[in-house]
C-alpha cells in the first residue's frame, strides 16, 4: 500500500476529536461511505450521525470511507491500491457491509468509481457470498433510488436511524444472503431492488409496468422518526479539515412547514419536527466539551420557536444555516451580530413568481430582513435565487437585479453575494411534471443577471454550471436505465449530447410529463398524494 496514502489517512485522523476505534473481531464490520471528498462528507450531519449511531451498537464496528481527493486519486491509480477505510486502513472489500450515505444526485458517478476502486462488482446481480452487502441510505434514497438501484442490494426509504436496528437484527439471524434479502422484505421502509421487474414501452420508452416478485411489497412506505429529540443521531467527530471547520452540528429542526413547490426536502421530510428546548440545550452542553463552534441545522432557524433563547447561550460561537425573510428574523440577526455570513432565499425576483412556487414572502419581507442583517454588522448577506422556474419571464429575471439594487441602496454596509442555481424538477413535488429550460435560455438569463449587477459596489454573483444541473435533473427523474449514464460519467465528463440505453437527456428533462405517466418513484409512499401534487401543479402554471 502506498506510504503517501497511509500518511494522508494518519494526518486526517490526527486532526480529529471523537474518532471511534474498535477491535473488529467477532463484530459486524461496516464501512460507511460518503461518495465525495472527506471535507464534504465530514460536514454532513446525516453521515456523522449514522457513524455515531452504528458505533453505538456493541457488536458493530463502523469505519469511514471517502472519495479520494484528486491528488490522492492519482496516487491510487499509480499504485493500484485498493480503496481502504480511514480508521483501520482495511480494504473496502473486506467489510461485511458497505453502507453508502448519499445526499446529492451528482455523486452517483462517484458511487461507480468507489465500487470499482474497491474491486466490488458494480451490479448487485454480479455479487456473491464473498462480497460485502452493499446498502444505500440518505436523502437520495428517500425520493428516487432507481437510477442507482441496480448497484445496491438494499435501500433505506426514509430516515435510516428508524430502520437500522431492525436491519442489523435481521443481518445477525440470516444464514445466507438469500435469506437476508428475503427477510428484508418484511421491514417497513426497506427496499430490495432485485425483487422488482420494470417494463418499458417499446414505442414511447415510458415505464409500462412494475412487478413485485417473491412476495415483495408493491409499495414501500417511507419511515420517519417521530421525535428527533429521542434520536441518538449526533455528530461523532469534529475536525478542522471539514468544510465546517471544528464545528459540532446539531439539529434544531427536521423538515420544513412551508412546502415550496420546487423543494423535495420540504415534502419527503414531512412532518416538520422541532427539537424540545431542553433537549437541544443539553446537546449544546455536550458539544462544548469538544468545541465552542456549534452549527444549528434546520431548513430555516426563523421557524424554530426557541431560536432566540438558544442563541443567547453564553460561551458558544453559533453558526446557522439560513433565515426566512420575515420580521422575526430581526431578533435572530441581532443575536448573530458580527458573524461572517447569514443567508436568506428569495428564490425568485418577483412576487408573482414567488406565488407560483409557493414561496410565501414579499418584497417587503426580503427588503426588511436583508437590511436588518446588514445593519447588524454581518460581513456577507447571501441571497439564493433560481433561474428556469416554471412560468418565468424576462421580467422575473430583471426583478432579481432590481431587488438586489434596492437592498444595496437601503443598506450600504457589508457584502451581498448572490448564489444563482438552475431549477431542477424533483420527485414528490408539484413540478415533477415540468420540463427544465433549455441550456441557451438558462445561459442568457444568467448573463442578464451578471450584466445588470456588474457595476454595483459590494455585490458578487456566483452561479452553478448549468450542465451539472441537467445531470442532476436526469439523476433526479431517471429510472434504472440511467445507471448507464452514471457509469459513463464516472469515466468521462457529463455531456448533454451523450445518449445511453437508446435514450437521450431530452427524454428525462426537456419534455413535459403526461398527467398519468408512471414515474420511476411511484412505488414509494412518501406521505404525499399524487393527486394533491397534480392539483398544485395545475394551480401553479395557471397562476
Amino acid at each position: 500500500m502506498s506510504r503517501r496514502l497511509l500518511e494522508r489517512a494518519d494526518y486526517l485522523l490526527s486532526q480529529e476529536k471523537g474518532t471511534v476505534f474498535k477491535d473488529p473481531g467477532g463484530k459486524i464490520n461496516i464501512a460507511l461511505v460518503y461518495p465525495n471528498r472527506y471535507s464534504v462528507g465530514m460536514s454532513s450531519l446525516g453521515f456523522q450521525g449514522i457513524y455515531g449511531l452504528l458505533n453505538g451498537f456493541g457488536d458493530v464496528v463502523c469505519e469511514r470511507v471517502f472519495l479520494p481527493d484528486p491528488e490522492d486519486m492519482a496516487e491510487y491509480e499509480r499504485t493500484g491500491a485498493e480503496l481502504f477505510s480511514l480508521e483501520s486502513k482495511r480494504a473496502l472489500s473486506r467489510f461485511d457491509i458497505v453502507a453508502f450515505s448519499v445526499s446529492f444526485e451528482n455523486d452517483y458517478p462517484n458511487i461507480v468509481n468507489i465500487l470499482r476502486m474497491a474491486r466490488i462488482p458494480l451490479r448487485s446481480s454480479a455479487r456473491n457470498a464473498s462480497h460485502p452487502v452493499v446498502i444505500m441510505g440518505g436523502a437520495c434514497a428517500f425520493f428516487n433510488p432507481e437510477p442507482v438501484a441496480d448497484f445496491f442490494d438494499v435501500c433505506f426509504i426514509g430516515e435510516a436511524e428508524e430502520m437500522l436496528p431492525e436491519f442489523l437484527h435481521t443481518y445477525r439471524v440470516a444464514s445466507s444472503r438469500k435469506e437476508l434479502f428475503e427477510k428484508m422484505l418484511f421491514i417497513e421502509g426497506v427496499y430490495v431492488p432485485r425483487y422488482y421487474e420494470i417494463d418499458y414501452s417499446r414505442g414511447t420508452g415510458l415505464i409500462s409496468g412494475r412487478k413485485a416478485l417473491h412476495g415483495a411489497p408493491e409499495v414501500i412506505r417511507k419511515r420517519s422518526v417521530k421525535d428527533i429529540a429521542e434520536s441518538t443521531f449526533r455528530p461523532a467527530i469534529t475536525t478542522p479539515e471539514a468544510e465546517f471547520s471544528d464545528m459540532y452540528l446539531l439539529e434544531a429542526m427536521r423538515g420544513c412547514p412551508w412546502s415550496c413547490r420546487f423543494c423535495v426536502a420540504g415534502r419527503v421530510y414531512k412532518p416538520a419536527r422541532k427539537k424540545a428546548l431542553g433537549a437541544l440545550k443539553a446537546e449544546i452542553g455536550e458539544a462544548l466539551s469538544r468545541t465552542k463552534r456549534v452549527g444549528l441545522i434546520g431548513p430555516s432557524l426563523s421557524d424554530y420557536p426557541h431560536a432566540e433563547e438558544v442563541l443567547r447561550m453564553e460561551g458558544v460561537d453559533f453558526s446557522i444555516t439560513s433565515l426566512r425573510a420575515s420580521p422575526r428574523s430581526a431578533a435572530i440577526a441581532a443575536l448573530m451580530r458580527g458573524h461572517k455570513s447569514i443567508s436568506i432565499a428569495p428564490e425568485a425576483g418577483t412576487e408573482r413568481l414567488r406565488r407560483v412556487i409557493n414561496k410565501k414572502i414579499t418584497d417587503e419581507d426580503i427588503m426588511g430582513t436583508a437590511q436588518m442583517i446588514l445593519d447588524e454588522n454581518i460581513e456577507t448577506l447571501r441571497l439564493y435565487f433560481m433561474v428556469g422556474l416554471p412560468t418565468e419571464t424576462r421580467e422575473d429575471i430583471e426583478g432579481i437585479s432590481d431587488l438586489v439594487k434596492r437592498v444595496r441602496g437601503a443598506a450600504r454596509r457589508g457584502q451581498i453575494t448572490l448564489s444563482v442555481s438552475t431549477f431542477v424538477p424533483k420527485p414528490f413535488t408539484p413540478f415533477q411534471w415540468h420540463p427544465m429550460e433549455s441550456l441557451s435560455e438558462v445561459k442568457e438569463k444568467l448573463k442578464m443577471i451578471k450584466k445588470a449587477l456588474s457595476s454595483l459596489r459590494g455585490v458578487r454573483v456566483f452561479h452553478d454550471v448549468p450542465k451539472y444541473a441537467y445531470m442532476q435533473g436526469i439523476f433526479s427523474l431517471g429510472d434504472r436505465r440511467v445507471s448507464a449514464l452514471a457509469e459513463s460519467t464516472a469515466a468521462e465528463p457529463f455531456s448533454l449530447s451523450r445518449g445511453f440505453n437508446g435514450l437521450t437527456p431530452e427524454f428525462y428533462i426537456f419534455r413535459a410529463k403526461e398527467k398519468e405517466e408512471i414515474f420511476p418513484w411511484d412505488f414509494i409512499d412518501a406521505g404525499v398524494s399524487r393527486e394533491s401534487l397534480r392539483k398544485e401543479y395545475e394551480e401553479a402554471i395557471g397562476a
